[in-house]
């Protein structure tokens, strides 16, 4: 659970005062952002449009071929297992021991089911070894199988320019050009390949410092704190944000880092429809009216899950409007950054820049390195007093062991490039900007 002082009473420590003082209170009536139009774009952003998504839905007949074609997977699936156990077809796949049959499972019934009979018959879509830099064309070994996808074996040579349509290299920083990771080579001379110690022990190193100065002067923020894994930066820090007594209302096609951190977390958690302001305005109101189950006491705190960019959907979070509505009802906003920090806004720092709002709007700016800056880890940003507080209760901090010093300069040579920093303009151009 947080401190008190780190996050408490509907606003970071010390927020509140900030939010009621000097130009503030000019823009708050009744709880509600004046900066926020009634059409949910802010005034004085570069966003000027309203935010009116739609996405192409799939014609009634591929539905139907879709459901026809899992019917008739399903009904040979069931055949083949039928014959399987009369021993008239040969049993390749594994099972458990005679032994083991009193343990727990390692599948649901129906997903070894789908694995074995459906799924392995198409197999060699997926999992392909790649043998050279995510680029937009890279090369892959070459594989067949002489048992129907069971099992693979490689031919020794290499597939070459095929064209990458799924890498999360955004911009093209994970490429392997001599100038651009000279600093990155002489770094990994000086500090080896790994810090092999936590943050909190011996892993605290001088580029680790520097790149969170970094990343706090890109966001615009007071401080950040960096992580080695994107994924557990939610799934671990968002248990040390909130805790029992305490209620999240998450988008209902969040990330699982974003779910399973919430779960971890132990605080009551409910769902609001994807990027419906109404729905969330709902949980909100009964949150503040009814409070806690039977003792109807007040939420310690309310959290807001949110992402800016929904890599599945491709949606952008609906931001102008949450943040009125956090700010109506006293509520948090953990905003998470992994797709849209680097790629998204005129400079691109992300869905906050893109509707022109201020940094300081977002309690807690969660993002990651992994896509637009072609390297690995997460970031935490956002006021002082909540980065420090994460420093010494959230687990992956106290237990994971730190970046290591390439990788962190491989993220601060690309932000650097992206903020023009590096005296180039490599940084525009990658992202498409003259």
């Amino acid at each position: 659970m947080a401190h008190s002082n780190a996050l408490s009473n509907g606003h970071l420590g010390g927020r509140q005062k900030r939010h009621h003082s000097g130009k503030r209170d000019g823009h708050k009536k009744n709880g509600i952002c004046r900066e926020v139009k009634e059409n949910g774009v802010a005034n004085g952003s570069s966003y000027k449009r309203p935010l009116n998504e739609s996405f192409e839905q799939a014609p009634m007949y591929v539905n139907i071929l879709t459901f026809i074609g899992f019917t008739v997977g399903t009904f040979f699936g069931y055949l083949r297992d039928f014959l399987r156990g009369c021993g008239l077809q040969k049993c390749v796949y594994a099972t458990e021991r005679e032994e083991q049959k009193d343990f727990v499972p390692l599948y649901q019934d129906f997903e070894n089911f789908y694995k074995r009979n459906l799924y392995v018959r198409i197999r060699d879509n997926w999992d392909r070894p790649i043998c050279s830099v995510p680029g937009p064309q890279f090369e892959m070994m070459e594989r067949v199988s002489d048992d129907y996808n069971w099992s693979f074996r490689f031919t020794g040579r290499t597939i070459k320019n095929v064209i990458n349509m799924g890498s999360y290299n955004y911009l093209g920083f994970a490429e392997t050009d001599c100038n651009a990771i000279k600093t990155v080579c002489s770094v990994l001379s000086q500090y080896g390949a790994g810090v092999c110690s936590a943050r909190q022990e011996m892993g605290n190193l001088d580029k680790h410092v520097e790149l969170e100065n970094l990343v706090a002067r890109f966001l615009g923020v007071e401080a950040a704190m960096a992580f080695g894994m994107g994924f557990a930066t939610n799934s671990m820090n968002i248990p040390a944000l909130v805790g029992k007594g305490c209620l999240i209302l998450s988008d209902e096609l969040n990330h699982s880092s974003l779910v399973l951190g919430a779960r971890l977390s132990g605080a009551t958690i409910k769902i609001f429809k994807h990027n419906n302001v109404q729905s969330l305005e709902k949980l909100l109101r009964e949150a503040v009216i009814h409070g806690q189950p039977r003792t109807r006491r007040a939420w310690k705190k309310i959290l807001i899950l949110v992402e800016g960019i929904y890599s599945m959907e491709g949606s952008i979070v609906h931001l102008p409007e949450i943040v009125a509505l956090k700010r109506k009802y006293k509520a948090y906003l953990y905003l998470d950054e992994a797709h849209s920090i680097g790629a998204v806004g005129p400079t691109g720092r992300g869905v906050v820049e893109y509707f022109g709002m201020d940094p300081d709007d977002v309690d807690v700016l969660m993002g990651t390195f992994t896509k637009s800056f072609g390297a690995s880890g997460g970031y935490v940003a956002g006021r002082k007093e909540l980065v420090d507080y994460i420093r010494t209760h959230s687990h992956s901090a106290t237990y994971a062991t730190a970046i290591c010093p390439p990788v962190a300069e491989q993220i601060i040579r690309a932000m650097k490039s992206v903020m023009g920093l590096d005296g180039t303009t490599q940084g525009r151009t990658s992202r498409g900007l003259s």
